[in-house]
C-alpha cells in the first residue's frame, strides 16, 4: 500500500506501482467507441501510461493536453491516458480540446488494471479512482519507469516520463 495525498489530506492506494523490469497483465481497457483493448495490443511501441482520477479535474486535463503536445513528436511512442471516466466523457475533453495524439482509455469496466499497478485509491474522497501516476513500457511491454505523484493535484515529471523513453 502507498500513501499519497488529496488536497494535503493523506489517501491510500490498493498497493505500489510496479517494479521496473515487470510486464503488466493485458486486463482490457475501453476506447472511445466503447471497443476494448489492451496494453498487449500496442507491443512492439512505446508506451507512456498516463494514470489519472478524472479527465474533468484541471491537474489531469492539463496532463492530457501536456502530453498530446509532447506525443506529437513522438517516434514509436503512444501515450495512453487512462483513468475511470466514462469514455463519453473522455470523448467529449478530447472533442472540445482538439486532443489528436494521445489516446483515452477507461479502466471503468475492470478495476483489475488499476489493482494490479497499485493505484486504485482505497479512501478518502477519490475512494474507487486511480491515483495520478506514469508507468513506462519499452517496446516489449516491460516497465522502464514509474512514478506515484505524491499529491493528487499535482501534475507529474513530464521531462522524466520521456526521458525513460
Amino acid at each position: 500500500m502507498a500513501q499519497v495525498t488529496l488536497g494535503g489530506t493523506p489517501v491510500n492506494t490498493n498497493g505500489n506501482l510496479p517494479a521496473n523490469g515487470t510486464i503488466l497483465s493485458d486486463h482490457p481497457l475501453v476506447k472511445a467507441d466503447l471497443s476494448s483493448t489492451s496494453i498487449g495490443d500496442f507491443k512492439g511501441k512505446k508506451v507512456i501510461l498516463n494514470i489519472f482520477p478524472s479527465v474533468d479535474t484541471s491537474t489531469c486535463a492539463t496532463s492530457v493536453r501536456t502530453f498530446n503536445k509532447k506525443a506529437a513528436s513522438l517516434e514509436n511512442t503512444v501515450v495512453l491516458c487512462i483513468s475511470k471516466d466514462l469514455p463519453f466523457a473522455q470523448a467529449r475533453f478530447c472533442g472540445a480540446e482538439g486532443i489528436e495524439n494521445v489516446m483515452t482509455l477507461s479502466d471503468f469496466r475492470n478495476a483489475a488494471f488499476s489493482e494490479e499497478l497499485g493505484v486504485l485509491l482505497v479512501d478518502g474522497a477519490f475512494t474507487g479512482l486511480d491515483a495520478r501516476a506514469i508507468v513506462v513500457l519499452d517496446e516489449e511491454g516491460k516497465v522502464t519507469h514509474t512514478e506515484l505523484i505524491s499529491e493528487i493535484a499535482n501534475e507529474p515529471d513530464y521531462k522524466a516520463a520521456l526521458a525513460a523513453l
